[in-house]
């Protein structure tokens, strides 16, 4: 193996198995012809999985189930990674995430400030939905996806419930994160942010 090789092969075992990545995670490590090379030939030994269009992962293996699908935040992370971009759970799984709603998104969506993208794998489709940078104040943090899961249930659905979970569930420095990434949310948002971190 060249010594491009030698590299991005130690950088994927050092990440451990269940890692999904992108060319981009090996910038400069050699040229981009080079590092996919290296990558289609880790493909052909069966050392890596292509997941989609320029995405890969180290399988995890189970004894009983063989490889391992990857989970679908380690691969929005790896697209958003590719181009540098924030990256936030949709609305509706952060709801169910926080226990404000037991509905379940059918769709796996992510929104971002970077290009927008499908991929899938296999029945497992994963969405990068864009979407301005403003609507991503808080992004990878609870306080993002409380603003997120507000947003979705809308100003008419949320009451005392969903007031009393958020104060049950949020730690004193997550209200304190949701006071300041607050200022970005709708004017409607403001109160119930107030009621939420009310003791913080």
């Amino acid at each position: 193996m060249t010594t491009v090789s030698q590299q991005i092969l130690r950088r994927i075992r050092g990440k451990g198995r269940g890692w999904v990545f992108t060319p981009a995670d090996f910038a400069g490590l050699g040229s981009r012809d080079s590092i996919d090379q290296t990558l289609s030939r880790l493909v052909a030994r069966n050392s890596v999985r292509r997941l989609d269009r320029g995405l890969y992962d180290y399988p995890k293996q189970s004894p009983r189930l063989g490889l391992l699908s990857p989970k679908p935040d380690d691969i929005a992370s790896a697209l958003a990674r590719q181009s540098g971009a924030k990256l936030q759970v949709s609305g509706a799984r952060a709801a169910n995430a926080l226990g404000l709603t037991t509905q379940s998104p059918a769709k796996t969506v992510y929104l971002t400030d970077g290009p927008a993208r499908k991929a899938q794998f296999g029945r497992q489709v994963i969405e990068l939905r864009h979407v301005n940078a403003k609507r991503l104040a808080g992004a990878g943090n609870v306080s993002g996806a409380v603003l997120q899961a507000l947003r979705y249930l809308g100003r008419d659905a949320i009451d005392d419930n969903v007031v009393n979970r958020l104060r049950r569930v949020l730690s004193d420095d997550d209200k304190k994160a949701l006071r300041r990434d607050g200022v970005h949310a709708p004017a409607w948002v403001h109160p119930i942010i107030d009621d939420v971190a009310l003791a913080a």
